[in-house]
């Protein structure tokens, strides 16, 4: 499988190539574009301004760019937090998408959004201040009205990032459960 992976909040750092090397070794072929330029931030609250500094449609076009020369190939679009609205914004656009993976993050749905039955997994803790229920469950219900075919596993107790051994949010054993879940559906596809 072909897969595009965007990173979080905190940048291209090592824990993101880690889970492409992880991707690559379940036999995927993987790019992981560096929205920030080469820059990382050290907290949440560092990695917000500098999406802020950079901006939202200037980080999606960032990300159209990098997807475009690939997305003829039928790409998974898959992001961890930040990541995840990026990667869901663009595999809502793209006809071709073959598969929607999202750790640790949703984005807002467009009214227009249409697909036909795209296979979205979904991995977010609970609670997750950032993923709320009600969120989630006015989220699902827009994915399962433009077409997606969804499905939403929540790790009780794990922080927002928990797949991130570089992070006080990390939780080994969540993390281990998401991945597992996450290959097989990816190998499904």
């Amino acid at each position: 499988m072909d897969i595009m992976l965007f990173h979080s909040a905190y940048g291209l750092t090592p824990s993101v190539e880690a889970a492409a090397r992880r991707l690559r070794d379940a036999g995927h072929q993987v790019w992981t574009p560096d929205l920030f330029d080469g820059r990382t931030a050290g907290s949440v609250e560092e990695g917000v301004a500098l999406r802020d500094e950079i901006g939202k449609d200037a980080l999606l076009k960032r990300a159209v760019l990098a997807a475009a020369p690939y997305s003829e190939r039928g790409l998974v679009y898959m992001g961890l937090s930040l990541g995840a609205s990026v990667a869901q914004t663009l595999a809502l656009g793209d006809e071709r998408a073959r598969g929607l993976l999202l750790f640790h993050g949703t984005s807002d749905i467009a009214e227009s959004a249409s697909v036909d039955d795209l296979p979205v997994q979904l991995h977010v803790a609970e609670p997750d201040p950032f993923e709320t229920d009600d969120w989630l469950s006015a989220w699902y219900l827009q994915m399962r009205r433009a077409g997606a075919d969804v499905e939403i596993y929540r790790y009780r107790g794990a922080g927002h990032l928990y797949t991130d051994p570089e992070l006080s949010d990390f939780d080994a054993e969540a993390a281990e459960r998401t991945w597992a879940v996450a290959l097989s559906f990816l190998d499904s596809l």
